[in-house]
């Protein structure tokens, strides 16, 4: 039987681990580009040495106020740092916000379109501020 291949790609599953076959699991299509999208935000500049300008330097905000401004700013490394670090998709928009559970963390929701198969996604995250 011959494996379908996604026009997305694959890659070694996000948090890394052991399938049931004693191999290490894999992601592919969406599940593998949003996996990709949580490294890429949660990685910090200078943190990977042999890539040192890769990653979302969202770090920066953590102890910022949780105001409109500081929202600006979460919004404008998200996107700068997708469309630098991750060809597969269009985002389309981020909307950062107070997240209504945690006044200290911003809510943000990130639409992005799939360059290869033009479907729409969304996927939400919660960035830590604490100012």
């Amino acid at each position: 039987m011959t494996e379908l291949i996604s026009p997305i790609g694959k890659g070694v599953q996000f948090p890394p681990k052991i399938g049931s076959d004693g191999r290490w699991a894999w992601s592919s299509g969406g599940e593998n580009v949003r996996e990709s999208i949580r490294v890429i935000l949660q990685t910090e500049p200078l943190e990977r040495i042999m890539l040192p300008e890769f990653g979302g330097g969202l770090k920066s905000v953590l102890f910022q106020p949780n105001i409109p401004a500081t929202h600006k700013l979460i919004e404008e490394a998200i996107i700068r740092s997708l469309d630098q670090w991750e060809p597969r998709i269009a985002v389309d928009a981020v909307d950062a916000s107070v997240n209504p559970d945690d006044s200290r963390s911003a809510l943000v929701t990130i639409r992005y379109t799939l360059v290869a198969t033009d479907q729409s996604e969304q996927l939400q995250l919660r960035v830590l501020l604490g100012g």
